[in-house]
Order: structure tokens, then sequence, then C-alpha cells
């Protein structure tokens, strides 16, 4: 259940990051944008890191481990690059829930390349949140 409190509180913050974002990235490069945007979070995190102590345990961590990770953070900057330029010139309102689409294709890609299982209702789920993606993206 304390893995549900932290996923709602990511939704929650995800979609600030869509308000916030529109407001902040309108009159600037996308890219500028993401660039400030980065450089935040990257003060943020490490010093949360170095307020607890974990850079201690940098060394400690697998090569496969680091390598996955180097390619989450790829990953991650592709995607808010595409994110705020998809913000700059659309609604917030229809660019979000089409980037939320990541659940549907996360699904899928857990289901490909982690082995995991999906229930009758997960596969109805991921069926109605596509539907739904849809509809929102052509909304008018």
């Amino acid at each position: 259940m304390g893995w549900m409190i932290y996923a709602f509180g990511s939704a929650l913050f995800a979609a600030l990051v869509a308000i916030l974002g529109k407001i902040g990235v309108s009159g600037i490069n996308s890219n500028l944008a993401t660039a400030i945007r980065t450089v935040v979070i990257l003060i943020f995190a490490w010093g949360i890191v170095l307020a607890q102590g974990t850079y201690k345990d940098i060394g400690a961590i697998p090569k496969h481990t680091l390598i996955f990770l180097i390619l989450s953070g790829i990953a991650t900057g592709i995607s808010w690059l595409l994110y705020f330029r998809a913000l700059q010139i659309g609604n917030a309102s229809q660019v979000a829930p089409i980037d939320k689409f990541s659940l549907v294709l996360t699904i899928i890609f857990a289901i490909i390349f982690l082995k995991e299982k999906i229930t009758g209702w997960g596969i109805f789920g991921t069926i109605l949140i596509t539907i739904g993606t849809i509809i929102v993206a052509i909304a008018k």
C-alpha cells in the first residue's frame, strides 16, 4: 500500500509539471526551458543524496545497473524535450493525457521485457485508457 501513496503523489506532481511547465515555457525556447528545469532537478536530487549521505554508495553500483540508469536518463531527457515542445505549441489539457499514454506503453513493455503478468481486468483497463487518450487528444 505504501507504493500507492508514492504513485498518487507522483501523479499529483506530474499534473503540476504540465500546468507550471505550460506557463513557464511560454515566450522562450522549449529546449532552454527544459535545460533550466533539468538544472533545478539536478540540484534538488543531489541535495537529497548529499543530505542522506547515500552518495557514498556510488562506487558500489554494478555496471549493469549504471548502464540502465544512464539509458533511463537519456530516455528521460528526450521525453522532457519532446514534452516541453508539445506543451509550447499545444494545449496542456491535450498534451498531458497523450504524454500519460506512457502508462499503456509501460504496461506493454513490462509484459514483453519484464515478463510481468496482466489480468483480464488489467487488459480491459488498458484498453479504456487507450480509448480515453484518443478521445481527449482529438477533442477540440
